[in-house]
């Protein structure tokens, strides 16, 4: 019974912070485009993380329950719950110091290092594979939202043009919705995946990623509400502690972060939506001058990030070896 709630509570926690972090920025970002309904910005990627899995599958959800350390065995779950308390606790600490972080990045690191401290056999491969896409992840996207950028602006004007890109908007907002459903979002999936698994089963072995219909739900109202939590702080960063967004710029931004994380979806690789949508309005505004990046708001996320994955993956790795002495 104690597990039973000690994983629910944590798996709660999670999708609220995950909406806090994750959803506000698709939000605060998906608002910032004039006359965008504000019912549908909010309801397209609550509505896509329900149904997701269904028609895309839950191959990324899989690769944080198998892929970053063998959880067949003994304390499976157990070093799984470890991780994941690890990688909250290094955003929170992180956050309140003004360094937004990865939680993506963090749940990756804490999940493999409690996993290694724990004994539990660590596939290095997959491991390190998932580590250099979620590193080329924000890369490309600061690529192609510096391309997109430069291309948006030898767009002719026309009368139909606020139409034409209001359009471009809701379509581009809607396929980074998809991206995030597919990719960053099946970290929440995973989690309370487990935790139904921890309650039916005990705390033993990590069993398959299940996605039933009741939980899914309420993983969904839990997201919206962490995210509608967590939008004004997130979309003061976007307007103020990083860059200035036009109504081409959010576009483009939103289609640099969706080819950014679906290029990594087909390869199973966790990457964080937060990362690349960051980096690609940095591309989009860097197109026109490096002058219009407020740098600074760049430097901390960039310290942030370096300070994740070496921190979760040490604290986690001494989580592990605590469970062994247990």
């Amino acid at each position: 019974m104690g597990w039973t709630l000690a994983f629910a509570v944590v798996a709660a926690l999670f999708v609220l912070i995950s909406g806090a972090n994750d959803g506000a920025t698709l939000i605060g970002l998906g608002m910032r485009f004039p006359k965008t309904p504000g019912w549908v910005v909010a309801a397209l990627p609550v509505a896509l993380l329900f149904a997701g899995p269904y028609v895309l599958g839950v191959a990324v959800a899989g690769t944080f329950t198998e892929g970053l350390a063998g959880r067949g065995g003994r304390g499976g779950a157990a070093a799984f719950l470890a991780g994941v308390v690890i990688a909250v606790v290094v955003v929170a600490v992180l956050t309140g110091r003004g360094l937004p972080t990865s939680l993506t990045l963090a749940v990756v690191g804490g999940i493999a290092g409690a996993g290694l401290g724990a004994g539990l056999p660590v596939p290095w491969t997959s491991l390190v594979t998932v580590l250099a896409v979620g590193a080329c992840a924000p890369l490309a996207g600061l690529a192609l939202g510096y391309l997109l950028g430069t291309a948006a602006r030898r767009v002719p004007s026309t009368s139909w043009m606020p139409k034409l890109v209001l359009a471009a908007h809701l379509l581009a907002y809607a396929a980074q919705c998809t991206a995030y459903a597919v990719n960053d979002g099946q970290k929440m999936i995973a989690v309370v995946s487990v935790a139904v698994d921890v309650s039916r089963h005990g705390p033993g072995r990590v069993g398959p990623v299940d996605v039933a219909p009741g939980w899914m739900a309420a993983l969904a109202v839990l997201f919206l509400a962490g995210a509608l939590t967590g939008l004004a702080p997130v979309a003061e960063r976007l307007s103020r502690g990083l860059v200035l967004t036009r109504p081409l710029h959010v576009v483009s931004a939103e289609t640099a972060a969706t080819g950014a994380v679906l290029g990594s979806s087909v390869l199973g690789s966790p990457v964080s939506m937060t990362q690349s949508v960051t980096a690609g309005v940095v591309g989009v505004v860097a197109s026109e001058g490096s002058r219009r990046v407020r740098w600074q708001g760049v430097l901390n996320l960039g310290t942030a990030w370096l300070v994740t994955l070496p921190s979760s993956l040490a604290l986690g790795c001494l989580a592990g070896l605590g469970l062994r002495l247990l």
